[in-house]
């Protein structure tokens, strides 16, 4: 059986760009060369656990191997805590009690 990379290859490329880090820069901070930080983030090269844990790590992931019943467990909690403050004032309820005003 055969599984496909390429949604963990582009979170983490995801990631790198959020940090605002240039391939380039980023191969240096983790000791590979810009070429294959390349080829691993295009699919062209598998991606080694040793590199996955090193790139992850650099990039404030952490590897885990999760139950599959609890992924989407998982998922919830990062979407909740991948939300800024701002997406938190934006939000409303979607019920309001009697008398409670939306300025509180």
């Amino acid at each position: 059986m055969t599984y496909s990379i390429q949604p963990l290859i582009a979170a983490l490329k995801r990631a790198r760009e959020k940090k605002g880090l240039s391939q380039r820069a980023f191969a240096k901070s983790i000791g590979v060369p810009q070429s294959r930080l390349s080829r691993i983030e295009s699919g062209t090269v598998d991606l080694r656990t040793s590199n996955l844990l090193s790139i992850a790590r650099a990039l404030d992931l952490e590897v885990m191997l999760v139950p599959r019943q609890y992924v989407p467990v998982v998922r919830s909690l990062a979407r909740k805590m991948g939300q800024s403050s701002a997406d938190d004032e934006a939000q409303r309820p979607l019920y309001q009690l009697d008398g409670e005003d939306n300025d509180a």
